[in-house]
């Protein structure tokens, strides 16, 4: 039984080898599958969370140029509002002592543009820089036709060039309109 005993002990350390040997690498393999698994993962993770960063970092670009956006969107006509445009224009007007009003706004054709007409009367250099003020208003315009005329002669020896009325008929096409 003596000589049995070694050979048993042995073959009983090789099946149990065996058995652990095939344990270890099947654990081993699965191990190694789900630690790939993770580090997909962890990739997907990282590149959403730097998504994630961009997008907020995008989100505080536009929170901080806001005011600017707004201030650009006042350059602009909308088809739906052009009443900010012809309160400017009434507005200048009452700047410089000059009487202005609107007579008509058509949309043109092409959508490119809104004409808008309008008449003023009030001394030369009211309608002067009137004229100034609405070419250097904040809204890009172009002067379609700028009709200035002289509603009374210099008959009487009180008037002065200073007091004469004149009268201007003004067709403007809005450049900055947003149809």
């Amino acid at each position: 039984m003596q000589k049995n005993f070694p050979i048993i002990a042995i073959s009983i350390s090789f099946v149990f080898f065996m058995v652990f040997s095939f344990l270890f690498f099947h654990f081993h393999k699965k191990i190694d599958i789900h630690k790939k698994e993770f580090y997909s993962q962890w990739e997907e993770w990282k590149n959403e969370s730097v998504r994630r960063d961009e997008i907020r970092k995008l989100d505080n670009s536009v929170k901080i140029i806001e005011p600017e956006i707004k201030k650009l969107g006042t350059h602009f006509a909308n088809s739906s509002d052009v009443v900010p445009f012809l309160n400017i224009i009434e507005g200048l007007a009452s700047k410089v002592n000059v009487k202005a009003e609107v007579t008509s706004v058509d949309i043109l054709g092409d959508s490119s543009g809104l004409l808008v007409g309008a008449s003023a009367s009030g001394t030369f250099s009211g309608l002067y820089k009137f004229v100034t003020l609405l070419e250097n208003s904040p809204y890009e315009v172009e002067f379609m036709g700028v009709q200035i005329n002289r509603e009374s002669q210099l008959s009487s020896s009180t008037k002065t060039p200073s007091n004469i009325k004149w009268n201007a008929v003004l067709k403007i096409k809005l450049l900055s309109f947003t149809p």
